[in-house]
């Protein structure tokens, strides 16, 4: 061996541990980084599993409502169809009542406590029929509980 061999050995084993060392440390940064990286991706997969979870929940708090809205303003229209049938039913009543006793030459007709009865029965019918109307309307117009939260959830944030 020349001496330029030998000093090319002692070059190379000299700088074996140095990258040795470089390449345990490299190793032990490594487990650190991986660490934080996996760690802010399972956040980020939290993060984003709450966010679909939350929109899903909405959606189907929404679904619900709306679903049992639907329910009452359908039993409203069928009362309220029972009532206009019922009105229908006092005025051919009442109809009848005034022609019959006009036939019978009764005077006054409408100061008779029949026909008094079913005028009556009449307005508080139609009296039923107007606060279901209204009933309906309001229930229309209803906004969902979680609409109403989510409108307020600004505001609060605003203020802080």
């Amino acid at each position: 061996m020349t001496d330029q061999e030998k000093e090319q050995e002692q070059t190379t084993a000299e700088t074996e541990p140095t990258e040795a060392k470089e390449t345990e440390e490299s190793h032990e940064d490594q487990p650190s980084e991986q660490t934080d990286r996996l760690k802010e991706t399972t956040e980020n997969i939290k993060e984003t599993s709450e966010k679909i979870w939350g929109s899903t929940k909405h959606a189907w708090n929404t679904a619900a409502f709306k679903a049992v809205q639907y329910k009452k303003l359908v039993q409203m229209k069928i009362d309220q169809s029972a009532l206009h049938k019922k009105i229908n039913a006092a005025h051919g009543d009442l109809g009848k009542l005034i022609d019959d006793l006009r036939e019978a030459g009764k005077k006054n007709i409408l100061n008779l406590a029949e026909v008094k009865q079913i005028l009556t029965r009449i307005d508080e019918f139609k009296a039923e029929s107007a606060a279901l109307e209204e009933e309906t309307e309001r229930i229309r117009t209803e906004d969902s509980p979680q609409e109403e939260a989510q409108e307020e959830t600004p505001k609060e944030e605003k203020s802080e």
